[in-house]
């Protein structure tokens, strides 16, 4: 295969995908995936294909029955595609998210996968979000600037101090 036919590949088999995603298709979505493919959403969970990759976003779109998926913009190069996107929902399904029963927050996130793709099947996944803003929307973490943030801080920087002194004396 060229180098424009694996750049066109990886490419149109990223965005298939992520059309998937939008469009919520578990079946479609783990379809794209070598089986034993594995993912990483850093900072939240690692995920194997299919079953993982199934269980998880089954549970994802059950949390946020209003879940919105939009691509931004797909780059590849070679075996490897570079997907930035937007997510929006409201937690107010029927299952938790995360360990979190549903607060009726609304989410609004961005962020970027990026894939590596071998013969037209998902190897690998890397995807980056703000973890923190997405603790912050659901409620999970105080809003920025906010009063609970500042008293956290606050506490966080006595914690500090006091360990520093401690461990002088």
């Amino acid at each position: 295969m060229s180098a424009t036919e694996q750049l066109a590949e990886a490419g149109a088999v990223a965005r298939a995908y992520f059309e998937a995603v939008a469009a919520r298709d578990l079946d479609a979505m783990t379809g794209f995936y070598e089986p034993g493919g594995t993912g990483e959403i850093h900072g939240l969970v690692e995920l194997v294909a299919p079953h993982g990759y199934r269980a998880w976003f089954a549970n994802l779109f059950a949390a946020f029955p209003d879940f919105r998926f939009e691509i931004l913009d797909v780059v590849a190069e070679g075996e490897k595609a570079a997907v930035r996107w937007r997510a929006t929902g409201t937690f107010n399904g029927e299952a938790q998210f995360e360990g979190m029963d549903p607060t009726g927050e609304r989410v609004d996130l961005s962020g970027c996968d990026m894939l590596t793709i071998r013969n037209g099947k998902i190897q690998r996944n890397e995807a980056y979000m703000n973890g923190a803003q997405m603790a912050q929307q659901l409620g999970a973490l105080p809003p920025p600037g906010s009063l609970a943030e500042k008293a956290t801080l606050a506490a966080l920087n006595l914690k500090t101090r006091l360990s520093r002194a401690l461990r002088r004396s």
